[in-house]
């Protein structure tokens, strides 16, 4: 009795030998046992592809796959690959035992997509599924054909059929409109109680130079078809090579090897064996190969014998006998025996599917609920329906409601949202030109910008940086404000350094022209405004760049939020029909409040703090001090008694004559009454400016900033606005575009396939067992 993973209509006999035997096969038609023949009844020697664990996870692949989301998700796959007439083709038939219709002088024009699949009764169902970069009315056309047989001997005309849906012409090799390849799919689907659950993909062989009927274009085609299938992280790559020609000169293993480097994922296929010369050094060469020492591959090496063309009449049966005879009898059985034989093939590949199919599940079904997240989110961006106008109200009524509450929370500083959170990652913090605060946090941003507005304006607001005793405007840092000297340019910043002596010649000079019918040793009063004109000249400069800066923020935070929100159509209508002259508007008062500042800058300086007359009590008594003990020093005597020692050292004594130091103090105060007038007024321009300062900087960042461009943000577009509009305007805002809805279309039918492929995995793997 045949074992298990005997062939129907094969025996083994006492000595081992497998030999043709008459099963139990099913023969339609009058050809019996020739190709073509052959019902749709599975053999044994297919059911060896699984067990009873490997077909319960290879089903659920099949079922995720039946979803429809082969275009969507990566699938676990056979894909078999080589040069052309490497005799891939011939390896799937043998394989899968479908009868394929193949000419010798061309061999597949397409990929053609073999889908195994269990079902109660037995059919074959083809269809073609058409490259996505045809027109639509094409695709339309192509999606629409399907048909079914029971028998094999239809293939043919079935697959004429098809090949001429894709505009080929299936009896001629010549030129084609479409060119000798076609980019789309032809998809054999066959079911039956028997059949493993496995999918199998067929694509064109690689062609090494144009030839008649094959342009350049083609073979680029066909290069980028077999990339395609063969990049495919979760794809087995049955790499298909001739043993009619040398192994470097077949491009396949390069490909192969540029996309699985480590040949995790690829089995080497050698055919044809049989035209090998006995004994012959390329009979060497391979069956070197075949042992894996020369192209490694993790998975190893096959080899098979099939069919020659001129045998193509000849049954299956016919060809498992007549390779097990080869194998058995030429040079090649020096091979193991799970190395050769289109049987062992099976159980290789099965087991080979198997373990990688259970590797990659856990990774699919990340994979897919990633997927369903994404397609949900799109879709609830997209919103609602929107063809009437209370259809359109009720979305923007809703969508406003959104984006006021999002931006109520962020001007507040409440992030308490989902909005809010996961939006940062460590690696931003890394970059020095970045924010290390999302946009989104528009509190946190203006509050980061007025604090370096703060510190920018104090270290270079100021016309000039005056060294004088150390207090003050000492510490002064040309390198502190980058940001501002790129937006504005350098030399417009940095503080001209002076010192003292230029600084109180400055005054002078000020002092000269703004004379008045003061006494001499007194100065007009307008000398401290002049004096303070000039010092805080690019004030409006710098107040200017920064409310740009936040005013250009909080345009951020919007745009974000509307593009994380609503779908672009709505995003660019809205922002252009409200939210951009809103702001437009904001920026226009802030101006205004700016000007406003400005003009009272400008008159001559009021003030009532009293940090003012502290800072030039602080300065007079400074200079003071330091007038004093110049005088001093300037009056002392110092005298050394060495009769007295005191520790083995002279007694020094030090006395100040006091009429001396009178003296010099009152011709010193009394030399030069200009000079005197000059440090005063220059004493007074440090306080007031000090104290401007302060003022001006709490005026930008309350009456301007957060008055006229951060408060209220939530308003621009809140309910009350859109419960304001007409139903023209909301109509002209919200109404769907015809590729909204194709969008919409798309976005529901991908999440219906991923929510069936995630049913499947939580019903398949979640009761399954392990």
């Amino acid at each position: 009795m045949p074992s298990e993973s005997t062939p129907v209509g094969q025996a083994t006999t006492a000595n081992g030998v497998v030999t043709p035997v008459e099963g139990d096969q099913k023969i339609k038609g009058t050809k019996q046992g020739r190709r073509g023949a052959v019902d749709l009844s599975t053999t044994s020697s297919l059911e060896d592809l699984q067990t009873d664990e490997q077909r319960r996870i290879l089903d659920t692949v099949a079922q995720v796959r039946k979803c429809g989301l082969e275009s969507i998700l990566s699938l676990p796959q056979l894909v078999v690959c080589g040069d052309q007439s490497a005799g891939k083709s011939s390896v799937l038939e043998a394989l899968t035992e479908i009868p394929f219709p193949r000419s010798d002088n061309l061999c597949t024009r397409f990929a053609t997509e073999i889908i195994l699949r269990r079902a109660p009764s037995d059919s074959l169902t083809i269809k073609v599924i058409p490259d996505d970069q045809r027109p639509v009315h094409e695709q339309i056309k192509i999606k629409a054909f399907e048909e079914s047989i029971t028998d094999f001997e239809d293939l043919p005309r079935i697959m004429g059929l098809a090949m001429k849906i894709m505009g080929m012409d299936p009896e001629s090799q010549s030129d084609t409109p479409l060119g000798a390849f076609a980019r789309d799919v032809l998809s054999i689907t066959i079911e039956g109680p028997n059949r493993p659950q496995l999918t199998l993909v067929d694509i064109p062989g690689l062609i090494a130079n144009a030839t008649k009927g094959v342009t350049e274009a083609d073979v680029k085609m066909v290069a980028e078809i077999t990339d395609h299938y063969i990049s495919q992280p979760r794809t087995i790559c049955l790499a298909v090579i001739s043993a009619t020609n040398d192994h470097a000169n077949q491009p396949i293993l390069t490909r192969v090897r540029k996309y699985d480097p480590e040949g995790d994922r690829t089995l080497g296929i050698i055919t044809k064996p049989d035209r090998l010369p006995p004994g012959s050094g390329s009979e060497n060469a391979f069956i070197s190969l075949a042992r894996n020492e020369d192209v490694f591959f993790k998975l190893g090496w096959h080899v098979l014998k099939n069919r020659k063309f001129e045998e193509q009449d000849c049954s299956l049966r016919d060809r498992n006998f007549a390779e097990s005879t080869f194998f058995r009898t030429s040079n090649f059985n020096v091979l193991p025996k799970e190395s050769v034989g289109i049987d062992e093939l099976r159980k290789r590949l099965s087991r080979l599917l198997f373990e990688h199919v259970k590797q990659e599940l856990p990774k699919l079904r990340q994979d897919l609920e990633n997927a369903l997240t994404e397609a949900n989110t799109q879709l609830d961006v997209m919103g609602s329906c929107r063809s009437s106008p209370a259809e359109c109200k009720a979305y923007l009524s809703q969508l406003s409601q959104d984006i006021y509450d999002v931006s109520k929370a962020a001007v507040d500083g409440h992030y308490e949202g989902d909005y809010f959170h996961g939006e940062i990652t460590d690696e931003e913090f890394k970059d020095e030109d970045e924010s290390p605060v999302s946009i989104s946090r528009i509190r946190a941003v203006v509050q980061n910008l007025n604090t370096e507005f703060s510190e920018t304006f104090r270290r270079v607001a100021h016309k000039y940086h005056i060294d004088l005793d150390n207090d003050g405007w000492s510490g002064f840092d040309p390198n502190c404000a980058d940001g501002l000297s790129d937006r504005l340019g350098k030399t417009q910043i940095t503080p001209i350094r002076w010192t003292k002596e230029m600084a109180l010649k400055w005054v002078a000079n000020v002092l000269a022209r703004t004379r008045g019918r003061e006494l001499v040793g007194n100065y007009n009063p307008l000398l401290v405004g002049e004096l303070f004109w000039e010092q805080s000249s690019k004030w409006q400069l710098i107040a200017v760049d920064h409310i740009e800066c936040v005013a250009d923020q909080c345009s951020k935070f919007l745009k974000t939020l509307l593009h994380d929100k609503c779908p672009k159509d709505v995003e660019s209508r809205l922002w252009d029909s409200k939210i951009h002259d809103a702001l437009k508007e904001r920026s226009r008062l802030a101006s205004e409040e700016l000007a406003k500042i400005m003009e009272d800058i400008k008159g001559y300086p009021i003030n009532y703090n009293h940090y003012y007359t502290d800072t030039i009590k602080s300065r007079r008594q400074n200079r003071q001090r330091i007038a004093i003990k110049e005088t001093a020093e300037k009056a002392s005597k110092t005298t050394r008694h060495p009769e007295e020692v005191v520790f083995e050292s002279p007694v020094v004594t030090t006395t100040v004559d006091i009429d001396q130091f009178v003296q010099t103090l009152a011709e010193d105060n009394d030399s030069n009454m200009e000079n005197f007038s000059c440090e005063e007024a220059l004493d007074c321009l440090f306080a007031i400016y000090k104290v401007s300062q302060k003022t001006f900087i709490a005026n930008i960042t309350t009456q301007v900033i957060e008055r006229h461009i951060v408060r209220g943000l939530q308003n621009i577009f809140s309910p009350v606005v859109v419960n304001a509009m007409s139903d023209v305007e909301v109509e002209a805002i919200a109404s769907e575009p015809l590729s909204a809805k194709r969008q919409r279309e798309f976005l529901e039918e991908r999440i219906k396939k991923l929510t069936d492929g995630h049913e499947i995995f939580r019903g398949v793997m979640g009761s399954g067992g392990k």
